[in-house]
């Protein structure tokens, strides 16, 4: 190489940087003071579909339409009147096809040996495709922010930490605070700490399983009103390797409220909101076998109201109906918590006394008996109408099933009505 003439190692190291400028998969090019070509790469020659000599001495006129876009123009302007580099992004036009590109440009001046400018030097990276996917992008975020926005839903995404990463506008309506003032706070610094632990339960679960999970959730909002959510929370992992949940809630409150609806419909009485047959005979049950299995004692206490056809022969079902009411009330008042008090049919109730002795309920029938003979129920006309009731009192007998126990409270009830009414009537097993 040494022994090479210059001529032959200059030609050389221009082929050698011909290759690279024509291998850097952009588009290199020198234009002069009047922006015309004074060199360009193979990448510039084959989109433009001519030799090198064929582009030297050409302005951009003769490639691009500038109908739409003169930006080449303006830039080259730019970098030779003001003498500053520019990077920014070019729209052109083909001529002979009217594809439109897009570039990303950088150009500078450039000068001779004794700094005075002597034209610009480029290199341009075809970004059209990109621009094409960017818009796209774009697109479907502005697609999927309208979704989110508008979805009957609030959704929402939480680090494992439970720092709010994304809420759409059903959350930020919910929580009544912008998004801005969600994003990146804890949960329980938005909501009540209490509401947010129990979300924790779901999220946690989550986190710790790496797999979906569902269930109903509740939350207080600030004025103290209960809302209910079906919940669906996936896991999802950021670029960076962040473990995250998206979550989709969605408000079930009317359907919950309408479910406790059906279920009180299903164990309360509808007049009085005292406990019907069916359930207050599954609770005995119950109370039996837990009676059974612990060597417990409990007592029922099956009642009615003194001549109660009488009231509703007097005063009509209305009134009666009423004092039925207001009779429920009255032996609420006196009765336990534990205790479970039911409307069996008509004027008849049962009481069920658990984890009590027979001497013991009787001195509550008793007491029970005195304050319903002391709370008559006031009439329309300024009267007053005094009630009485008999009833009978067993206490269960080990394996005794509930109809047998009901029978024996209720032949007790028989027997107060016919020892003379307003009185308790017991027997121990």
């Amino acid at each position: 190489m040494k022994d090479e003439p210059f001529s032959t190692r200059l030609q050389h190291e221009l082929d050698h940087l011909r290759s690279v400028f024509n291998e850097m998969g952009a588009y290199l090019f020198t234009k002069d003071l009047d922006g015309r070509y004074t060199y360009a790469n193979q990448a510039v020659l084959d989109l433009f579909g001519c030799t090198l000599d064929e582009l030297q001495g050409q302005d951009d006129t003769s490639f691009f339409s500038f109908e739409d876009s003169n930006a080449i123009q303006q830039n080259d302007r730019q970098v030779l009147d003001q003498q500053i580099t520019i990077a920014r992004e070019e729209v052109n036009y083909l001529k002979p096809t009217g594809e439109k590109r897009v570039y990303w440009t950088v150009k500078k001046p450039m000068y001779d040996r004794d700094g005075t400018l002597i034209g610009l030097c480029g290199i341009s990276t075809d970004i059209t495709e990109h621009k094409l996917i960017e818009t796209r992008l774009a697109e479907q975020h502005k697609l999927l922010e309208i979704v989110l926005a508008n979805v009957d839903a609030h959704i929402y995404m939480k680090d494992s930490l439970h720092h709010f990463l994304y809420v759409n506008q059903k959350v930020c309506g919910l929580l009544g605070l912008p998004a801005e003032q969600i994003i990146n706070r804890r949960d329980d610094e938005v909501i009540p700490a209490a509401s947010a632990c129990q979300l924790w339960r779901l999220d946690n679960r989550v986190f710790e399983t790496g797999e979906l999970q569902a269930g109903e959730e509740m939350l207080t909002d600030p004025e103290g009103n209960q809302h209910y959510y079906w919940s669906v929370k996936v896991p999802f992992l950021l670029a960076d390797g962040t473990p995250t949940l998206i979550g989709i809630s969605s408000d079930i409150t009317e359907l919950h409220q309408l479910k406790e609806q059906l279920h009180q419909q299903s164990v309360r009485d509808g007049l009085t909101g005292l406990y019907n047959r069916r359930f207050f005979f599954e609770m005995c049950e119950k109370n039996l076998s837990l009676d059974m299995r612990h060597h417990l004692t409990s007592v029922l206490m099956v009642l009615d109201v003194d001549q109660f056809k009488c009231i509703n022969d007097r005063y009509g079902h209305p009134l009666g109906d009423q004092a039925l009411v207001h009779l429920g009330k009255v032996m609420l008042s006196v009765l336990r918590s534990e205790d479970v008090l039911a409307r069996i049919g008509g004027d008849e109730f049962a009481i069920l006394l658990p984890n009590t002795t027979l001497s013991a309920a009787t001195c509550l029938a008793e007491r029970l008996r005195q304050q319903v003979m002391q709370s008559p129920l006031p009439l329309p006309d300024g009267d007053v109408l005094i009630m009485t009731i008999s009833a009978g009192l067993v206490e269960n007998s080990e394996g005794e099933l509930m109809e047998s126990l009901y029978a024996r409270a209720d032949q007790l009830l028989y027997q107060a009505k016919q020892t003379g009414r307003n009185c308790v009537a017991c027997k121990a097993d």
